[in-house]
């Protein structure tokens, strides 16, 4: 498993509510309903190596690409501080890859940060899950 499938998996096992994750090519992928899945990949945004977001695409088995979104560290994590006397002012948390090796950059997340993630990337997923139901829906239903 490589250091992004590492760092995916970290963020999908606080919750994410998609069945079978699998690792595959710097990428998870998972199932939501029917024949929806998602994949779960660090993208970067314009500048080589410096991987800032995430990126979640829905995808119909039959039909391809559904929908996609980007999660960017900044907006979900926000600035950081960090001990380091080169970023006084704290810095935005990214994953950088350098000389073939990756890893984050100056900040390395806590278990929160990575449920801040899982709850960004859960509640787009929620989107397009079948949801059941309950209460005053079912008695809406029940009256038509």
């Amino acid at each position: 498993m490589n250091y992004f499938e590492q760092e995916l998996q970290k963020i999908v096992r606080c919750g994410v509510p998609f069945q079978s994750p699998t690792y595959a090519g710097s990428s998870c992928f998972g199932r939501l309903d029917g024949d929806l899945r998602v994949r779960l990949q660090f993208v970067t945004l314009g500048h080589a190596d410096h991987y800032t977001a995430l990126k979640a695409t829905v995808i119909n088995r039959k039909d391809g690409a559904v929908d996609s979104a980007l999660f960017r560290f900044a907006d979900i994590l926000g600035n950081k501080q960090v001990s380091n006397p080169n970023f006084k002012n704290g810095v935005i948390p990214y994953v950088w890859t350098c000389n073939g090796q990756s890893e984050w950059y100056v900040y390395h997340p806590n278990q929160k940060d990575y449920r801040q993630l899982c709850e960004a990337v859960s509640d787009y997923c929620g989107v397009f899950m079948e949801q059941e139901m309950g209460g005053q829906g079912m008695a809406m239903s029940q009256q038509l």
